[in-house]
């Protein structure tokens, strides 16, 4: 098999930058380890950038979006005693937009079945080779087709952070940052209405706690919970009673508890890669750099990935020009770093960790009071919170 820009990963990334390029006429071949409904069973976030938006969009799978999403002006924040509100549309100029990301990925599948876009799934044994020559190739089997071989001019791997691409740059080229924080979230589903109608996001003394939602009869709530916590250590009545006591009053009242639809713990970790481009291989998300969900970054962080992958593509087989591609890392990477301390600021100015002293905590409620009452705290945060992707 033969195509211009192989694609590992049939995620919301490597979806999205198929359909981009499509869009440019530039083809291209999705190349995905498991079936599409497992890939739509994952349970991730849903805030997107309002340049994200744009970017779905200019995709041409942007409709539904446009039609049900929950547009988000601002966000209230709880520092444990009062609650207060940062206004993103009045700060910043731009708001965010709610919708699940199982919906938007099943979006872009459809969008890629009606322009007759190619995606090859259950392509188990990925392996890339000759990245660093002109003409690079991937290997994978079938159960169906056996021992499988595509030829492209570039390969694309947003196949997340246990996919093979960033493990295709050798040891001696990649070095690679973590950072593990000491604490988890635990998440519930419910078919139940929003307790607001903008997130809350809580800094109570028993632990972080976040107030969303999918939609209007669907919430998404969260509570920290010990690292090593399992889904199943929790029942729901344990979890709205813990909850209860996280957010304010006010809200706790009138929250509306239900059976839980999924229940899952998320780890608080930051992960990048460095580089992100190595010969014709790129990485874009999951697979370069991770974030701590804290700050509703990591599929907006990945989409600007995207945003400037397609753009250097489309350049460089629009005119030859290849600036934008040798330049893909630097201004990827500066970018990323920006996500993470932005994702790292916000989680440590609303969690409780074992081992924070008096001190540690005094300043932590510093901080709060600070970007409750100075007006360029609040830009700053807004400005981070509303989008890196323009």
């Amino acid at each position: 098999m033969r195509t211009k820009v192989a694609i590992i990963g049939g995620g919301p990334s490597g979806l999205l930058l198929s359909l981009l390029l499509h869009q440019a006429g530039i083809d291209n071949v999705v190349l995905e380890r498991k079936t599409r409904e497992v890939v739509l069973g994952r349970v991730r976030a849903g805030v997107l950038e309002e340049g994200v938006v744009a970017l779905i969009g200019a995709a041409g799978a942007s409709d539904l979006l446009r039609k049900h999403a929950l547009r988000h002006d601002g966000t209230v924040i709880y520092d444990g005693t009062s609650a207060f509100r940062i206004d993103f549309a009045g700060i910043s100029g731009q708001s965010v937009f709610v919708y699940g990301q199982q919906d938007l990925t099943r979006d872009l599948y459809d969008r890629h079945a009606e322009i007759g876009g190619q995606i090859i799934f259950n392509a188990e044994n990925l392996a890339i080779h000759d990245a660093k020559s002109d003409s690079p190739f991937v290997t994978w089997t079938s159960e169906a087709q056996g021992a499988m071989q595509l030829r492209a001019d570039f390969v694309a791997g947003c196949d997340g952070f246990h996919g093979v691409s960033r493990r295709t740059i050798p040891d001696t080229v990649r070095h690679e940052y973590e950072k593990v924080l000491p604490a988890a979230w635990l998440g519930v589903l419910s078919q139940t209405s929003p307790v607001h109608h903008e997130l809350i996001y809580a800094a109570s003394a028993r632990g972080f706690a976040l107030c969303s939602m999918r939609h209007h009869n669907l919430s998404r709530y969260y509570i920290q919970c010990v690292a090593t916590d399992l889904a199943e250590d929790w029942s729901d009545e344990a979890f709205w009673s813990e909850l209860k006591r996280r957010i304010p009053g006010e809200f706790a009242a009138k929250l509306v508890t239900g059976p839980s639809i999924e229940k899952s713990v998320v780890p608080l970790r930051a992960f990048v890669c460095e580089p992100m481009q190595w010969g014709r291989l790129f990485l874009c998300g999951d697979a370069a750099h991770i974030v701590p969900p804290t700050g509703a970054k990591g599929l907006n962080a990945a989409a600007a990935d995207v945003a400037d992958l397609s753009m250097a593509l489309c350049q460089f087989y629009a005119s030859g020009e290849q600036s934008g591609l040798e330049g893909y890392s630097a201004t990827a990477l500066a970018r990323a770093w920006k996500i993470v301390r932005f994702s790292l600021w916000f989680t440590g100015l609303l969690h409780r960790f074992p081992g924070q002293s008096p001190f540690d905590l005094n300043l932590q409620r510093a901080d709060l009071a600070q970007l409750r009452d100075h007006a360029a705290m609040q830009k700053i945060m807004s400005d981070s919170y509303v989008g890196f992707v323009r």
